[in-house]
């Protein structure tokens, strides 16, 4: 008889809200609607994650994104701004001050506009992967 050999489990736990796609999950966390299902809000202030989604029970509030989105925005913003202002400054050399008129506004804009929608994906991507959990204990209040 040959020696049996464990093997890990293919099937992920059962969770009683609905696990979408990746792509899915992302544009809806874009959006700024519940991951899961699309239809309700995923915040509820500016940057604040709803606790649970009030249609399909996701605990959305136990997804904890940290740092990554400040992370993302940065490294997005960075990618838009920085080329710009070497085009500007190439292309007509303005003052030190007209580019600080011109790029620090916009960097603030960008970064404010673009934090929530990314926090969103990350969220989703959290739903995606399974990286959220209804437990009490681990629940931020």
């Amino acid at each position: 008889m040959p020696p049996v050999q464990w093997q890990p489990s293919r099937s992920s736990p059962q969770v009683p809200w609905p696990v979408p796609r990746l792509g899915t999950a992302l544009k809806r966390g874009l959006l700024c609607q519940c991951p899961a299902c699309g239809k309700r809000a995923l915040f509820n202030g500016y940057l604040r994650v709803v606790r649970e989604c009030s249609a399909c029970g996701a605990p959305l509030g136990s997804a904890r994104a940290d740092d990554a989105p400040p992370y993302f925005t940065i490294l997005i913003v960075g990618h838009i701004v920085v080329p710009l202002m070497l085009v500007v400054e190439k292309s007509s050399a303005p003052s030190l001050m007209a580019m600080s008129l011109i790029f620090l506004p916009l960097t603030l804009v960008l970064t404010l506009g673009l934090l929530r929608p990314v926090k969103g994906a990350t969220v989703g991507a959290m739903v995606t992967f399974g990286m959220i959990q209804r437990d009490a204990d681990n629940a931020p209040n």
